[in-house]
Order: structure tokens, then C-alpha cells, then sequence
């Protein structure tokens, strides 16, 4: 964790911000790297072009302009949306203690929804009548309770756990853009939501929803909220991952039983197998809500660096580039094992690191890992 001042962005940051964030090879923790090694966007941004090039990229690196970003600006005005920057009062708590949290969300509706504790609830978009039933009632209950409902907006469960939720607080997390509904027949869903609800996005505005942009959701999902409750997930489906997701954050996870005849009751059925809280009833979501230690969600947020980290000697990264590069393969190995294994500073694994990632030769995975990928574009 980098620890930080809270504070509101001016507009030239949030601008330099949201460059930095829409830049090539830039995820959220990269983000927070740069921060920390140039102290603040503008500087990062200036530097990019080189960091890709010391990482080995021949072609040069896609650096988010300053008018694509001012059009995303107004447009999210336009539709009364705006972006939210980690640090802000009204960024959500919870999900900013989280490794991997956005620097920026676009917001759509009742933002102060976000920062009351909240549950998250997702499961089948193939849902049983029963199960949708379940969701909007257990949901209906939750909201009476004091909680928000956060789901994926999907169809099945997800949708059926905004509709109970709409009377007393449901917050949307899309895949794609904020201003794109996905799916198209949750159109009326969406303006009820905008309307008594928030939206969250972490997408770029006018983004159209693909495979790859569902677990980042997710991981929202489950950061907003103290638990994760699933309904109905099959063996192999993005609710799961939407529960392992909520373990690797310390949130508490909840499984609704099932039939062992049904293939969508496998997956919440095997959560329970393995130690997932039974739930009911709101009672037993509730129940074991107060009685969770609280601590690693109320951590106040990160948004300001003191400044720029130490300057690095060049010949020294210069010689630990093939190192590191060495150390790294096909299958996903933790930063720290890469450390032990170089033998070299934890301040110039990660400056390395840095450089390959902006380069495109880095993949990320949960736990802190990373691999050579096997895309590489150069």
C-alpha cells in the first residue's frame, strides 16, 4: 500500500490523470507506480515513451492525447456522469483498499450511494425463476437493513438483485462504457437505476463490453462490498470468479444452496464444500456481516505521493534487465520470488518490471503475479 494525503483533483489533474490511466499498458497498478516513481501524472505521462523503449518496445507507445481526453470529459458531463479519482470523499472506501483499485470511476446517478456499506450479490444469467425470485427478495431485504446492493447488471440474477434494491440502493457496475447497456434488454433497468441508483464504469466512455473487460468488473463487485453473496453459478462461470476475487480481498463470501441436480447450483454448492458461508435469508448475510473485522476496508484512501521516489542508477537497471527478464516465464510467478530469485533491490525489480510492462511484454495476474506474455508486441 502507498500512502497518500486525500484530496479533491484539480481539473488539470484529473485531466493528466485520466491520460495516464488511457494510456497503452497502463492498468491500475501501473498507474500508481508511475505516480510514485515521477510524483504526479504530467510527469509520468512525459515519461512513458522512453520507459517503453528500455523495456525493449521498437514501436512507439500509445500515449492517451489531451483532446481524446477532454471529448471523454464532456461527454460524461453531457450525460450527467462524471469521474470520481481515488482519494476523493466520494470514492468508495472499501474499494480503495483494494491492490488493484481504479484510479478513476465514472459515476451515474446517486454517487453518496457508495459510501454506505454495501453487499454484493451476483450468480447465473441463465437463472431459474426461483432463483431470480431468491435474489430480488433477499436483496429487497438487504436493502431494508441499511445495505447496498451492488451487482454486475447482467441478465439473470445480477438484474433481479438491482430490481429488489431499487427502493432502497443499488449500485450498477458495468463492463463497458458508462453510457453503453449491455445487455440491450436491461435498457429500462438502466434508467430505473440511474434514477434511484448509481451506475459505476471503470471503461472508457462509449466502450462496448468484451470477455476480457468482466473480470475487471468483478473485482469492483466485490470491492465495493463487505461480502459477496452468489445465487446459482455454474461450475465454471464469472460468478465464481467474482468470489474468489471478494476471498483475495478478505471480504466475506456467501452461497445460496442448491440442488446437486442442477448444474447451476454446482458452483454454490461446491463455495459452501469449501467454506463459504451458508445464507438463507438476509439474516445470515447480516449476521455474519457484524461480526467481521472491519479494519482493511475503513483504511482512508491513497490520491497524493510525497514525490518523486529516488532516481535509480541507469547502469545499474541497465545490468538488472536481463536478469529480471530471465527470471520470468509462461507461468505466472509472484514479484516477490522474483526478487529473491535476482538477488536485487526491491526498488529496482519493480523499476524493471515497470519498463517491461509499458512495453507490452508483461501480463498481470491476481496475487501479485506476473508473466512473460505471450502477446509481446514490439
Amino acid at each position: 500500500m502507498l500512502s497518500v494525503i486525500p484530496r479533491p483533483l484539480s481539473a488539470a489533474e484529473r485531466l493528466d490523470w485520466l491520460r495516464l490511466i488511457r494510456s497503452e499498458n497502463v492498468g491500475p497498478i501501473t498507474f500508481f507506480q508511475l505516480l510514485q516513481r515521477f510524483g504526479d501524472a504530467r510527469s509520468a505521462l512525459a515519461a512513458l515513451p522512453e520507459l517503453a523503449r528500455r523495456g525493449g518496445r521498437v514501436k512507439p507507445i500509445r500515449v492517451c492525447d489531451k483532446a481524446s481526453a477532454e471529448r471523454e470529459i464532456e461527454g460524461l458531463t453531457a450525460i450527467g456522469a462524471r469521474l470520481v479519482a481515488l482519494g476523493e470523499d466520494a470514492y468508495p472506501t472499501p474499494l480503495a483498499a483494494i491492490d488493484d483499485a481504479p484510479p478513476l470511476i465514472a459515476v451515474r446517478g446517486h454517487p453518496h450511494l457508495l459510501k454506505k456499506p454495501a453487499i454484493g450479490i451476483v450468480g447465473a444469467r441463465n437463472a431459474s425463476a426461483n432463483g431470480r425470485r431468491f435474489a430480488r427478495g433477499i436483496a429487497r431485504d438487504l436493502g431494508m437493513a441499511g445495505m447496498v446492493v451492488a451487482s454486475g447488471f447482467a441478465r439473470g440474477i445480477d438484474a433481479a438483485a438491482h430490481e429488489g434494491a431499487l427502493e432502497t440502493g443499488t449500485a450498477a457496475v458495468v463492463g463497458g462504457g458508462i453510457d453503453v447497456v449491455y445487455p440491450p434488454e436491461n435498457a429500462g433497468l438502466y434508467e430505473r437505476i440511474v434514477e434511484q441508483g448509481v451506475v459505476v464504469a471503470e471503461e472508457a466512455l462509449g466502450t462496448v463490453p468484451r470477455g476480457r473487460h468482466f473480470p475487471k468488473r468483478n473485482r469492483i463487485i466485490s470491492g465495493l462490498a463487505l461480502g459477496v453473496l452468489v445465487i446459482e453459478a455454474a461450475q465454471r462461470s464469472g460468478s465464481l470468479i467474482t468470489a474468489r476475487l471478494a476471498l483475495e480481498q478478505g471480504r466475506e463470501v456467501f452461497a445460496v444452496p442448491g440442488s446437486p441436480l442442477d448444474p447451476r447450483c454446482q458452483g454454490t454448492n461446491e463455495l459452501i464444500r469449501r467454506g463459504a458461508t451458508l445464507a438463507a435469508s438476509a439474516d445470515d448475510v447480516l449476521e455474519q456481516i457484524e461480526a467481521m473485522v472491519r479494519p482493511p476496508v475503513a483504511e482512508r484512501p491513497r490520491s497524493e505521493y510525497a514525490g518523486p521516489a529516488p532516481v535509480l542508477d541507469q547502469q545499474e537497471l541497465e545490468k538488472a534487465r536481463g536478469t529480471v527478464v530471465e527470471a520470468l516465464g509462461p507461468a505466472p510467478v509472484q514479484v516477490d520470488e522474483i526478487v529473491r530469485q535476482c538477488q536485487l533491490s526491491p526498488a529496482v525489480v519493480a523499476a524493471v518490471l515497470l519498463e517491461l510492462e509499458l512495453a507490452g511484454r508483461l501480463d498481470r495476474h491476481p496475487g501479485n503475479q506476473l508473466s512473460l506474455s505471450s502477446r509481446e508486441r514490439f
